[in-house]
């Protein structure tokens, strides 16, 4: 389970608490001292723009596993009047507010993968990887995965939780919801993960039986499990409670189905559902901690960007802000 961290940018000040957060992550990672620096430089960056362009908004820093290397992901989000013209932005020397204009250039140049999503009026969010060596880090073959899973204002720990298994011919993904939030929530949520993982090799709706049994001495949750089949271009999801799911193509949209209960307490029935998967693909998995009322469609162009930006875009405007949130978005390549 790894959960972003998240920092407020609304004064000058709090882009020293931003990039003492990213730099102490990068260490912690094992980066090096030329790589450590990228990351406090990209960060510091990110968050001046916010204070400069935007009057404000969120970095929120993950850390990245990708085969054998560790990586640090830096999403920045906010409300503010946007980019009517995003190539202009990048180019060294151009400046709206008589800086340098130098930033979001050096922000592309330090980064191992870079991408902006930015609508007039709405907002920008800016989506940054950067890796603990130089050495070049191509995306997983069958599958971009974003995600942000964070805990109720106030609280230290998470009760939501996510987790992924991928293989040549399948991958397998999860978000629960323990009952409430805090310590106990998480609880739940940590062990739901853990029969998760051990019973990756099940179906969706056994590994949901088995965290049945599991989660009884636990305060319960609610969970709902996706099995993407490359080889038969399908999904096979199970689903208890009210984790939210979709699937959408260029030219499709399903909403997955889900069994009411309490995975751990009270379970009615277990079924799982078939739907037809697409080269590209876009799965949405999130948690009551996001509201449900968004639309994809309102976000032209959206669909085509790394499916951080697009979780992030989520919780930006649609984060309830009284619960934990989780936002899963999985894409396929082929997109």
């Amino acid at each position: 389970m790894r959960e972003s961290v998240a920092i407020t940018i609304t004064e000058s000040s709090q882009t020293g608490e931003a990039r003492r957060a990213a730099m102490a992550l990068a260490t912690r990672l094992g980066f090096q001292e030329t790589e450590r620096g990228k990351v406090g430089i990209v960060v510091t960056e990110v968050a001046n723009n916010l204070v400069q362009h935007a009057d404000g908004g969120v970095v929120l820093l993950r850390t990245l596993n990708q085969h054998l290397a560790v990586g640090i992901e830096v999403l920045s989000l906010d409300k503010g009047s946007g980019m009517v013209d995003v190539d202009q932005c990048l180019q060294d020397g151009f400046s709206t507010t008589g800086t340098s204009g130098n930033g979001m250039g050096a922000i592309r140049r330090l980064s191992g993968f870079f991408e902006i999503y930015s609508i007039p009026n709405q907002g920008t969010a800016l989506l940054a990887h950067l890796w603990s060596d130089s050495t070049p880090h191509p995306p997983e073959k069958t599958l971009e995965i974003g995600v942000i899973c964070l805990p109720k204002p106030g609280e230290d720990v998470s009760g939501d939780a996510w987790a992924c298994v991928v293989d040549g011919r399948r991958s397998l993904l999860l978000v629960a919801d323990g009952l409430g939030h805090g310590p106990a929530a998480a609880t739940a949520a940590s062990q739901a993960v853990k029969i998760f993982q051990d019973d990756h090799h099940r179906s969706p709706g056994a590994i949901l039986e088995a965290a049945h049994t599991a989660l009884r001495s636990t305060r319960g949750a609610v969970l709902a499990i996706a099995e993407i089949d490359f080889e038969q271009q399908s999904v096979c999801f199970a689903g208890i409670g009210n984790i939210a799911a979709s699937i959408f193509s260029f030219t499709e949209h399903h909403n997955l189905l889900s069994h009411n209960g309490t995975v751990g307490h009270e379970i009615r029935k277990i079924q799982e559902f078939s739907y037809p998967w697409y080269s590209n693909g876009l799965l949405i998995m999130h948690s009551d901690g996001l509201g449900a009322k968004w639309q994809l469609d309102r976000y032209p162009g959206l669909s085509q960007k790394h499916p951080s930006l697009i979780a992030g875009v989520l919780y930006r405007d649609f984060n309830r802000e009284r619960d934990d949130v989780t936002v899963l978005v999985v894409k396929g390549m082929g997109r």
